[in-house]
């Protein structure tokens, strides 16, 4: 610490040249929290506390293939099954095809097995009872401008109706919101419509359902309940791989994008860039000062001390932009999630984001500074006070 001046007064030698390195560090590190919130926020999916209970019944075969209603009643008797209940994805979209909607055409007793979606219960018994009711997400209701009472027009981007289009008429009669906060970035963008109004209203659907969900009276026997479901339809047209919902939820991401594979590559990508700058800045900081440190150790600094120097600038600078841009991550991310309605709901800078965000600044700054710093250690005064 005796030497923090002497780093500090060397690391802003060149103000803008250091200002203009610090911005890029920091552009990084603020990508480096953002992005890493986004891989945390899909890889928890699923894994509250209530959707530890559950299971998820899809085909074996792909996630996108149906399955038959009979199996319904035959899940529902194996034993440790508390409810069972079935959905279809819809894939509405209103007015424009890019604004897409998570719309499922859910079973009557769909929210009986969700206990963290809170619905008024005369608005429930309004959806029940309504053919073309939908009950909306509140962030989805204020996105849009819709109100309760108000008919709106979707388009499918999967199944037309029977006249051959895919526009649908629906009534909205209630409103979705989630009684954990922190979930209400998922719960309250979605749309619900009667399974019942959409299998008689589309050719291709025929009684099928979707996939099927599971809650079970004991968690921790799960895994045999999945089994026993699974064992229902061995060997059948209609295999099912029955899974938790977190895993459930991770597969159906992996099958549409491997998010930890493309926040990963663009990281390395950005990381790859910010070596190559900061070390050139490193390199030329300590080539443009060759003489003073031949002079330190005329004076009598060692060859490790003046490697220290050397190092701890490096690290220092990585330090400072790194940690600025972490900050700025925690202030942005719930601004993004405002800013968003929702639809982007990116959980905070925690303890382990920013242990692992410190590690890579101390990595950085020793890799980059490592060749500057040997350099400088290996000087011999005579050639460097003489220009050589």
């Amino acid at each position: 610490m005796k030497y923090l001046h002497l780093i500090w007064a060397e690391l802003f030698r060149r103000k803008t040249r250091t200002v203009l390195t610090l911005l890029s560090i920091l552009a990084a590190f603020l990508l480096f929290g953002l992005l890493n919130g986004v891989r945390e926020s899909f890889a928890e999916a699923g894994r509250s506390a209530q959707g530890a209970e559950r299971l998820q019944v899809g085909s074996r075969l792909s996630f996108i293939q149906a399955l038959p209603m009979a199996l319904n009643s035959r899940i529902a008797q194996v034993d440790g099954v508390k409810t069972v209940t079935y959905a279809n994805w819809f894939g509405g979209a209103y007015q424009d095809p890019r604004n897409q909607i998570f719309s499922f055409a859910v079973a009557p007793n769909y929210l009986d097995v969700y206990p963290e979606i809170a619905v008024d219960p005369k608005q429930r018994a309004a959806f029940n009872s309504t053919r073309t009711g939908v009950l909306v997400g509140e962030g989805l209701m204020k996105r849009f401008g819709w109100k309760v009472g108000q008919k709106i027009p979707l388009q499918s981007t999967i199944f037309p109706n029977r006249d051959g289009s895919k526009n649908w008429d629906f009534d909205i009669v209630g409103t979705l919101s989630a009684t954990d906060k922190k979930s209400g970035g998922w719960y309250d963008q979605m749309l619900l419509l009667q399974w019942k109004y959409f299998d008689e209203s589309t050719p291709y659907n025929q009684g099928q359902a979707g996939w099927y969900v599971v809650r079970v009276n004991d968690a921790s026997q799960a895994d045999r309940v999945a089994k026993a479901i699974d064992a229902l339809s061995a060997n059948s047209a209609n295999e099912t791989k029955t899974q938790t919902e977190a895993a459930a939820t991770a597969a159906w991401m992996k099958q549409t994008a491997d998010i930890g594979l493309i926040v990963g590559s663009i990281m390395g990508a950005v990381f790859f860039t910010l070596l190559l700058l900061t070390g050139n800045t490193m390199a030329q900081a300590v080539r443009e000062r060759i003489p003073e440190l031949a002079v330190l150790k005329t004076i009598g600094f060692r060859d490790g001390s003046v490697l220290g120097l050397v190092l701890a600038e490096s690290v220092l600078l990585v330090l400072i932009g790194g940690v600025l841009g972490l900050a700025l991550a925690a202030v942005l991310g719930p601004i993004v999630g405002a800013g968003s309605g929702g639809m982007i709901n990116l959980p905070p800078i925690g303890l382990s984001s920013w242990l692992l965000g410190l590690a890579l600044m101390v990595a950085i700054g020793l890799l980059v500074g490592a060749l500057p710093a040997l350099r400088a250690m290996r000087l011999n005064i005579v050639d460097a006070l003489a220009g050589r």
